[in-house]
């Protein structure tokens, strides 16, 4: 793996990809503290990363999308109540890696053993996490009294040919090792307005980071060719009161998804934001309508 940071920091001053560290621009804020987590055991034999936060009741666990992880998910949850619970999915962070490709089916087992293992009573889906948790509630309707499901990207029906192919081109170059082209693949995160500025320059190293040194599993390979469910109607006996949140403009998480989704939950908000990139531009706003829900 060519190990040059690519593409260059705003100072002009080479990097080099080493062990992930707190770092943060030169803007007088400082980076959070990164806090110690723990791999646990579960039941059906995957050993997973995670970290609890806050105490008491109810608690709640927060389900990561693609390629991020509880660093990601950690501010989705900093004004909800009681305990909180993020973990990483296998294949991701410092979660084990079972041999042979997964599904949903194994990306659902892992959430609800976290959820069972800490009592939650609650739970929040990212992207993949959305989907994985969809799948959860499709085999048992009745498990969560409240649940959140921000930008759900596929549920019945495969993804558009564009946006299945943007996912493995940036699989393939992780665990091929291919840094600009995961670089370039960050940067469409951002928005173009942020692209050259500190918070985006600081976001393109963060990932780059997380990705090309703890890198993501080979079992992940087949999940852009799947879907969550079977059929979407499964969801139909979930009981819980559900949150669900889109965007305009995202082709990886289209608002008629979000919408789908929520045609066919008994109990259920629908909130779409008007464009994407809905962590940059409405984080606050996020983080008060997810607390504002599950605190209620």
């Amino acid at each position: 793996m060519n190990d040059l940071r690519w593409p260059p920091p705003p100072d002009g001053f080479p990097r080099r990809l080493g062990k992930p560290r707190n770092s943060a621009p030169n803007t007088g804020r400082p980076a959070p503290p990164a806090l110690p987590t723990e791999v646990v055991d579960t039941p059906h034999g995957v050993q997973l990363e995670r970290l609890m936060t806050g105490v008491g009741t109810p608690v709640t666990v927060f389900a990561h999308g693609l390629g991020h992880g509880i660093a990601e998910t950690r501010p989705l949850g900093s004004a909800v109540a009681g305990k909180r619970v993020f973990f990483q999915f296998r294949g991701h962070g410092e979660s084990s890696s079972p041999r042979g490709a997964w599904d949903y089916g194994d990306l659902a087992r892992d959430l609800r053993a976290v959820a069972d293992m800490t009592g939650a009573t609650r739970a929040l889906g990212v992207s993949l996490g959305a989907g994985a948790l969809c799948r959860l509630l499709a085999e048992t309707p009745d498990r969560f009294e409240k649940v959140v499901m921000f930008l759900p990207a596929v549920l019945d029906r495969p993804r558009p040919e564009a946006a299945r192919r943007r996912l493995v081109n940036l699989l393939e170059a992780i665990n091929s090792g291919d840094l600009p082209t995961v670089a370039n693949a960050v940067v469409e995160e951002i928005p173009p307005s942020a692209r050259n500025g500190a918070s985006g320059w600081a976001y393109v190293r963060q990932r780059l980071n997380t990705l090309m040194n703890t890198g993501l599993s080979s079992g992940l390979l087949t999940l852009p060719d799947q879907v969550p469910v079977p059929d979407v109607n499964l969801l139909r006996d979930v009981s819980a009161q559900v949150l669900v949140i889109g965007c305009i403009g995202d082709d990886l998480h289209p608002s008629s998804v979000a919408e789908q989704l929520a045609a066919v939950l008994p109990d259920v908000r629908l909130h779409i934001y008007n464009r994407p990139a809905v962590l940059w531009h409405e984080r606050a706003d996020l983080r008060e309508r997810i607390s504002a829900f599950l605190n209620a």
